[in-house]
Formats: C-alpha cells, structure tokens, sequence
C-alpha cells in the first residue's frame, strides 16, 4: 500500500511539473504577471481548424525545452477560437477571447502570438515559424529587451 500511495504521489507530482498552466482570463494574467514580475505570452489559436496553430502548438508549446522556460519566465495565456460544435467554449469564454482579439489581434492573424508586459502593453509580435524551442524562445525573450 505505501508503494502504491509513492508512486502515485511521483505520478501527480511529475506531471504537474512538466505542465503548464494557460490562463484564459486577461485579468488572472495580468494579476499572476504583476505578482511574479513576468511577462505575458498571448496566443491566438484555432484549436482545431488551424493547421499551423496545431503544429506551434506540437512543436513548441509542448516541447519540454519551452515548458520548462515557460513555467519560470512567462505567464501563459490562450484565447482559443476553435470552430467544431463539441469544442465549443461557453458564451462567457467567447466573449473575453473577443475583447481580447478586439484589442490585440486586429490583423485576425492565426496562429497570432504577442509578448505583452504585465500591464497589457505589446512588446512583440509574431506567429508560427518553423523552428526548435529554443529558437523560438530566443525569438520571444528578444522582445523583451
């Protein structure tokens, strides 16, 4: 039984570790960035129609090189527009993803991802690129200087 209850403590823990956490509420983000002095990297996805999304997505955001930068360096939001009817998001949800692409994805860029402070302010903009992790997080850190 204590084997049992370790292993599942190690499973639990081992894969909240190598996680990460996407917010999708622009005030949480802005709170958790003001509160960890960390910036903010908003990603405009479509989550199941956009084939670049799904590749940035495979590429870089679940590489264990841009999980393990992100969960130090950068607070992590989403603002998912995703088109099939089970994958639909609450009326709530839509609402805040479009104030959001109101304000910063005016192009209606997919996928579109932008650097912002911890106030809400751009630092930097870009897209998929087909590169590794750590190039694209060198191209994301390069818009906070």
């Amino acid at each position: 039984m204590k084997k049992l209850i370790i292993l599942l403590y190690m499973l639990v823990f081992g894969i909240s570790a190598n996680a990460q956490n996407w917010e999708t509420n622009f005030d949480t983000a802005k709170k958790k960035a003001a509160d960890e002095n960390r910036n903010i990297v908003l990603v405009f996805s479509g989550s199941d129609w956009c084939v670049p999304c799904m590749k940035l997505e495979k590429n870089i955001w679940q590489s264990q090189e841009f999980i393990d930068f992100s969960n130090k360096h950068f607070v992590l939001l989403r603002a998912d527009f995703p088109k099939k009817k089970n994958n639909a998001l609450s009326k709530e949800q839509q609402e805040m993803n479009g104030k959001l692409f109101e304000t910063y994805n005016k192009q209606g860029l997919f996928p579109f991802v932008a650097v912002l402070d911890k106030n809400g302010k751009v630092l930097g903009t870009t897209g998929f690129k087909n590169v590794s992790p750590d190039e694209y997080i060198a191209m994301l850190q390069s818009f906070e200087k």
